[in-house]
């Protein structure tokens, strides 16, 4: 199975995102990134977690998407969280914010932080990626499914 790949940054999109949430217009940033977003077979949503919740921009850019949307539109959650200080609820708020607009999340949420990533631990790094291979293997057998 061959994937093609598209990487948005919702950070550009804070003018446009404050725009919407004010005007209730979206600017053509905000509506090519709707639009692509929409024509994914899954995503990958990785949101920074900031004082043990996601983003503004995180939020705001999912409100904009609206209501069913992202129909069950297969989605893989990566948090990136420098706090050891996890909330153990974290994931599933941010999962049902997803579901909220109707998408489906994979069950495996990867959570990592910076020191994972130079983690010199073998088990570490390990199990980092035992939880990424999971997760990744979750979210292709439901965009095959999905497609079906």
């Amino acid at each position: 199975m061959r994937a093609e790949v598209e990487g948005l940054k919702l950070h550009r999109l804070t003018a446009d995102l404050a725009r919407h949430s004010a005007q209730g217009r979206a600017g053509l940033d905000l509506r090519e990134a709707a639009v692509a977003v929409v024509a994914a077979g899954g995503l990958v949503v990785a949101a920074p977690v900031l004082t043990a919740s996601p983003s503004e921009v995180f939020d705001s850019f999912f409100a904009a998407l609206g209501d069913s949307v992202l129909s069950c539109m297969p989605v893989l959650l990566a948090l990136n969280s420098d706090s050891r200080l996890k909330p153990p609820d974290l994931a599933q708020v941010l999962c049902r914010r997803l579901t909220d607009v109707h998408a489906d999340p994979v069950p495996t949420v990867v959570v990592a932080g910076a020191a994972d990533w130079r983690s010199t631990a073998h088990s570490d790094a390990a199990r980092l990626h035992a939880c990424i291979d999971r997760a990744a293997a979750e979210l292709a057998a439901a965009m095959r499914s999905h497609r079906q």
